[in-house]
């Protein structure tokens, strides 16, 4: 994406003077939507990745299905989805039969626009439906309304057929699509990350029936069966339950590290937080930490307060603002902000409460009720958060001493090449707002270190080199972790000692060899972050980097074609695709790619596999499998996972 970036600004540059009447450019109906797809859905992907946006596509027809439910019309709601096609099917008031062609097809066109019709839904900017639309290669739709039908069928955004009929049919509308493959390459729907969002559905609407593919999903106690369903440790109290209107949270704390809260706006699930979850964060540490002031006399630290929090928070609000289409952060400040117009005539904002102190006054006055009311969660709590206490005030000094024993050796300069991102005044000028391109790759070795540093975008990409392997975190104590000069500096070089909102880099990526020692490197990481850092990863902020194992190269006349293959599936396909006599490579270790060739695979053309952590997976189980005492479980498991390096290299014998 960076390089994209800075190639477009080149070849404004060159078409400048050719600036003139015939350069500007109309584009039609939802045009403009397949030839500037991540303005309206993000990224494309092929579906490994929940955050793709085959995925954005059925989240935006299912949205005003349950903006439907929300506005008291529908209980059911029908979902099928295979690998390549979806339908969806509500049972609400349907599409004003005479709207339908405008509102799959003109952009800025739909009913949300008036609060009397929808009051608090999640798609404001008209342009969900005519997204679907423009990015399927098939997209049917039908309303059904009191006896007669309207229907459309378009293909890639385009209307190919349009009537009406009448029908027996229960009103509401009828959506099918399938997503273009032009757009989507080789994608398919993964059925784990559909059943989440339907899940997620079903708890933030109590009473709503979701079907998915013949299977209903319903909940009957809201968010308290998400945290519930969701939970892999045993909390050390019942989970706390709070209700008022506009508004739903619970909580409850367990052993492990972090803080786990889910957020909600409308029904969306903001992933990546925002303003309501900073608001409950800072809620419910504020509301103990004057309870317990006043009860006990005793002063805690927020983080300490919510060291292992497990809960989440859903909200309603009128016309939110999200960051990015995607709607995965909530950015407004009000609940409600609306244009009026005074009696001289002038037009003002009128604005409501903030969400701060919305959720703020909610959460002291039935939280600190919930309390007295249940007594007996407040030794329990109280323990808990002295036990955190006591752990951060011994880790902290450890921590400092460390740090001033590194400075006065000047390691750490030694182990981080920064970026120019954090040095602003070295950035080139319109390129200080590039927080979301910011990486930092995890490396070992001065070999591979290297030839990082000389490959990478010094604006955004910096490289921390680590000394031999870590230590095993799942097996040490938080003490020992702490004294380990490493692992220190690496908290140090992200920039997260105290709180994960001051991350300095939004990627962060391990890039160890892909042999037996980078692989026991790359665990040896994850499980640090795993265990003291859950939060980074369930962000989607830790990523594996995927490099070349095969180069495939053949002479064409005087030029060199190379062609490089990340599998050996990839290898097979290489060598039917280039002519001739070929020169096969095979990479084992990243210092054996010159930092020429290495700028491509971090650029551009970069391939991350995120680390992921699902709601229900338990840290404990996992580590204990994979870092724990070797069992036979993991034996067999690494047998039959198991590749030798003839099979990487495609030795037949």
């Amino acid at each position: 994406m960076i390089l994209v970036y800075w190639r477009m600004a080149e070849d404004v540059k060159k078409v400048t003077a050719d600036y003139g009447d015939e350069k500007i450019i109309t584009l039609e109906g939802v045009e403009h939507i397949r030839r500037r797809p991540g303005m309206y859905i993000g990224r494309l992907g092929n579906g490994d990745n929940q955050g793709d946006g085959i995925y954005v596509l059925l989240k935006e027809i299912v949205d005003n299905s349950i903006d439907e439910f929300s506005m008291g019309f529908g209980k059911l709601v029908q979902i099928n989805v295979d690998e390549k096609n979806v339908s969806v099917r509500d049972y609400g008031r349907g599409i004003p039969l005479g709207s339908v062609v405008k509102a799959m097809s003109v952009l800025n066109t739909g009913g949300k626009y008036d609060d009397s019709v929808f009051k608090k839904s999640v798609g404001l900017n008209g342009v969900g439906s005519k997204a679907v639309n423009a990015l399927s290669s098939h997209f049917y739709v039908e309303s059904f309304r009191d006896g007669q039908s309207a229907y459309a069928e378009f293909e890639r955004g385009k209307l190919i057929s349009e009537g009406r009929r009448e029908t027996k049919e229960k009103n509401g509308t009828l959506v099918k699509f399938t997503p273009d493959e032009l757009m989507f390459v080789d994608y398919s729907y993964r059925m784990e990350y559909v059943e989440t969002l339907v899940k997620n559905y079903s708890y933030l609407k109590k009473g709503l029936t979701l079907n998915l593919n013949g299977t209903p999903y319903k909940s009957e106690n809201g968010l308290l069966d998400l945290v519930n369903d969701s939970l892999s440790e045993t909390p050390i109290y019942e989970p706390i339950h709070l209700i008022g209107e506009d508004i739903e949270i619970v909580m409850t704390h367990g052993n492990s590290y972090g803080e786990n809260i889910v957020s909600f706006v409308n029904g969306q699930n903001t992933r990546d937080g925002g303003t309501h979850l900073a608001a409950i964060r800072e809620a419910v540490a504020k509301t103990l930490k004057e309870f317990y002031k006043t009860m006990s006399k005793k002063d805690f630290d927020p983080g300490d307060i919510r060291q292992g929090i497990i809960g989440a928070i859903s909200i309603q609000i009128q016309e939110p603002n999200f960051e990015g289409q995607t709607k995965t952060k909530l950015g407004s400040t009000y609940l409600w902000e609306k244009e009026v117009v005074r009696e001289d005539g002038t037009r003002d904002v009128d604005k409501g409460p903030t969400i701060r102190s919305f959720v703020n006054d909610f959460v002291k006055v039935n939280l600190e009720n919930y309390l007295h009311i249940h007594k007996e969660i407040i030794p329990v709590l109280q323990q808990k958060i002295q036990e955190s206490e006591s752990e951060r005030k011994e880790i902290a000094g450890i921590q400092k001493k460390t740090r001033e024993r590194n400075k006065r050796t000047n390691v750490y300069n030694k182990k981080l090449r920064d970026c120019r991102y954090h040095f602003n005044d070295k950035l080139p000028k319109g390129k200080e707002d590039m927080r979301e391109l910011t990486s930092i790759f995890i490396t070992e070795g001065d070999s591979a270190s290297g030839t990082i540093t000389q490959a990478r975008n010094s604006d955004v990409q910096a490289v921390f080199s680590l000394r031999g392997k870590p230590i095993n975190c799942f097996k040490e104590s938080r003490k020992r972790v702490a004294e380990n000069e490493e692992l220190n500096l690496l908290v140090s070089a992200l920039g997260v000692e105290e709180d994960l909102e001051d991350l300095r880099y939004n990627n962060i990526v391990i890039a160890t060899d892909a042999d037996d020692d980078g692989m026991h490197i790359r665990m040896l990481v994850v499980t640090f972050f795993l265990k003291y850092y859950p939060d980074l990863i369930r962000r989607g902020h830790v990523h594996i980097l995927q490099t070349p194992l095969f180069r495939v190269k053949a002479k064409k006349g005087k030029s060199v074609e190379a062609v490089y293959c990340y599998s050996r599936e990839e290898k097979e396909k290489a060598l039917k695709s280039v002519k001739g006599n070929c020169e096969i490579t095979r990479f084992k270790g990243l210092g054996e790619i010159s930092h020429d060739e290495f700028s491509d695979f971090i650029g551009e053309n970069i391939r991350l596999d995120e680390v992921k952590l699902s709601e229900e997976e338990s840290i404990l189980e996992l580590l204990e499998f994979y870092m724990g005492d070797n069992t036979i479980d993991r034996q067999k498991f690494i047998k039959g996972n198991l590749k030798t390096e003839e099979e990487l290299d495609g030795i037949d014998f």
